[in-house]
């Protein structure tokens, strides 16, 4: 059997307003306020299709607002499900989470750091085929692939 898969590179299709109206909605249905803080990371995250860390939005945010503001507003919006955490390399990054469901993988250099995230239909289907097979019902999973990216890869030569 062989088996072709096809990444296709993730877009971000997601509406961001309609993503922070939807935490905004998450926030004040678990009886949290919207403002400050949480307001401030809300509109970061809305405006990324990928990954950042707290460092990253805490200087985004030209330090308007602490540090230990940016990781308790990260971690309400991680609870509520409207924040996709992600650990790479033991650091705790961030994204939107798609209130649809539908989600993406992330390629990372190793050599540059740059981040592609992806999706693919053929592994979301050998994942929760492999979940079948242990038994598992997955709710979850994170795919993260390592190497050199395109910029980085040795070239072949001849």
């Amino acid at each position: 059997m062989i088996l072709t898969t096809v990444l296709i590179a993730y877009t971000g299709a997601m509406d961001p307003e309609a993503w922070k109206a939807n935490a905004r909605a998450q926030l004040a249905r678990a009886g949290h306020r919207s403002g400050g803080a949480r307001e401030e990371v809300i509109g970061l995250l809305a405006a990324r299709t990928c990954l950042a860390s707290a460092q990253d939005l805490h200087d985004a945010l030209e330090r308007r607002v602490g540090l230990a503001s940016v990781y308790r507003a990260l971690d309400v919006l991680t609870q509520l499900g409207v924040v996709h955490r992600v650990d790479v390399d033991g650091t705790a990054r961030y994204e939107p989470a798609d209130p649809t469901g539908e989600h993406h993988h992330h390629a990372i250099c190793d050599r540059c750091g740059r981040m592609s995230p992806f999706a693919d239909e053929d592994l979301e289907r050998l994942v929760h085929a492999v979940g079948e097979r242990l038994g598992y019902a997955v709710d979850a999973h994170d795919i993260v692939l390592r190497g050199a990216c395109p910029d980085c890869a040795p070239q072949p030569t001849g």
